[in-house]
């Protein structure tokens, strides 16, 4: 069922897309609620697979890669739409340049039978770009609140892309100390 609500999430960004870039003057509010279903969905299928005891493999692998290709999303459609402009680009590009490296860094260290275990910052990190997503997405024209609610919303973006560099970089630096780390089939005896 865990494993379920993330596949969900991945598959929910296709109509959240269409909905999107729909030409109808509906579009963003429909955006925004099947965002805010797929954004809870991350909160269900960790607690399901805790509950059930359906903790795999599978599902610690795709649950962060659902998280990131939803906030991708999300953040390259509202960059194509102007909502996020300027400086903000600076703090999508955070974002997911830290997203990728991570992910490739944790792949790298798959052959070593070690990962990067989850903090409770990156949990807060998440957290955070999905409700930096959300708001911008309700400060869109044509948005359930509108544009008045984009100053907060650019400030939940900043906190996000901090959280998310910093989060990245201590993930980097316990990546680096365990890539240096020789293997124990290369060790001499």
């Amino acid at each position: 069922m865990a494993n379920v609500l993330t596949f969900t999430r991945i598959v929910l960004i296709i109509p959240f897309a269409f909905a999107f870039l729909a030409n109808v003057s509906w579009n963003m509010k429909a955006a925004l609620a099947i965002f805010i279903i797929a954004a809870i969905t991350d909160f269900f299928d960790g607690y399901v697979a805790r509950t059930r005891g359906e903790t795999s493999a599978l599902g610690a692998a795709l649950d962060p890669l659902a998280d990131k290709l939803l906030v991708t999303a999300a953040l390259i459609l509202l960059t194509r739409n102007g909502v996020i402009h300027g400086y903000g680009v600076i703090a999508v590009l955070v974002i997911i340049l830290r997203e990728l490296i991570v992910s490739g860094l944790r792949e790298a260290l798959g052959p070593k039978g070690t990962t990067l275990r989850v903090t409770v910052l990156a949990k807060w990190k998440t957290t955070a770009q999905l409700a930096a997503a959300g708001l911008l997405l309700a400060a869109a024209p044509l948005g359930a609140v509108g544009e008045s609610l984009r100053p907060a919303a650019g400030g939940v973006l900043w906190l996000a892309a901090v959280l998310t560099a910093w989060t990245g970089a201590g993930y980097i630096k316990s990546a680096f100390a365990l890539l240096k780390e020789p293997n124990d089939s290369n060790r001499t005896q």
